[in-house]
């Protein structure tokens, strides 16, 4: 039993508040997900041709100065970096294949959480009150986020084992649920050159829409193939660079509700926590439908 939350803004004025209205969504879903918490935040994009990473270490006190400094001197280029907790967001005009080269050499134990123009993933093991906390959710800005709290039942629990997961340039996903076929497809994927950094089976799911994304297909038909190849039970809430996605499995038992606003769509696995969002008492609510895709976008940059 996991929680997932999500919060997409259609009115720009808000995005200075998305993480203080985010936080309590999040919080709420702490009875399905005490263990570890993380959130995937869409903003403050780089322009083109330069690229944004998370980082994040198990060592609170990691030397990030050092790493960079080393970082600059092998790949030739200043970075510009920003600390938060035990995590840094780095913006650089490298190239992603040196920038990948580069930290493996100099940092191998140091994690990519996430890379593309727009995201930023932050996660951890903890209550999701300690998560939000340490990262300063209530005061991040953006137009969209999504988030997952986690009670693992088949796993350690491990910042690498916590969601959101992210195998594509500003793709992430979050999953209430579990997938029965997830080696077999694991196996499929690694054979098209996706690489996988846990045996967690949401791992999986984001790399199979990585991989439809890359085939050329659109967000919808991603989604459309992940009905017929991915066995399991799941809702998923899906960030991309432009938007946000939210679909359930043809069965569709594990919990979901969105609702939408002429300011915002939000969902989460159980209502409580979208009661305290503005306008809720005026929203449209609904118990989104098996296997149907709901897909808010902006337009391409």
């Amino acid at each position: 039993m996991c929680g997932i939350v999500g919060l997409y803004l259609k009115n720009p004025a808000l995005e200075d508040q998305l993480g203080a209205l985010f936080a309590p969504m999040l919080l709420a879903m702490t009875d399905r997900g005490p263990d570890s918490a993380g959130f995937a935040i869409y903003g403050d994009e780089v322009e083109s041709g330069r690229i944004k990473l998370t980082l994040q270490s198990s060592q609170p006190d990691y030397p990030w100065p050092t790493l960079m400094s080393e970082l600059e001197g092998q790949l030739g280029c200043s970075l510009e970096w920003f600390r938060n907790a035990d995590a840094v967001v780095l913006k650089t005009d490298a190239e992603e294949a040196a920038m990948r080269t580069a930290l493996a050499e100099l940092a191998p134990e140091i994690r990519i959480m996430s890379l593309g123009q727009s995201i930023e993933i932050l996660k951890g093991m903890g209550l999701p009150a300690e998560i939000s906390n340490r990262f300063n959710l209530s005061g991040m800005r953006g137009s969209h986020i999504i988030g997952h709290t986690r009670m693992a039942t088949e796993s350690a629990v491990t910042m690498e084992g916590s969601h959101p997961f992210s195998t594509g340039n500003d793709l992430c996903l979050v999953h209430n649920g579990s997938l029965s076929n997830h080696s077999r497809l694991r196996q499929r994927l690694q054979r098209q050159g996706l690489v996988f950094e846990t045996e967690n089976d949401s791992e999986v799911a984001a790399g199979y829409l990585t991989w439809r994304l890359r085939q050329g297909d659109t967000l919808q038909q991603a989604l459309d193939h992940a009905l017929q190849d991915l066995d399991g039970f799941f809702t998923f809430a899906i960030g991309t660079r432009q938007g946000f996605a939210v679909i359930r499995d043809p069965i569709a038992c594990k919990p979901a509700v969105l609702a939408e606003t002429e300011d915002y769509v939000a969902m989460a696995s159980e209502y409580q926590a979208l009661a305290g969002l503005p306008g809720i008492e005026n929203a449209r609510v609904w118990e989104p439908e098996p296997a149907t895709m709901y897909i808010w976008e902006r337009p391409a940059a």
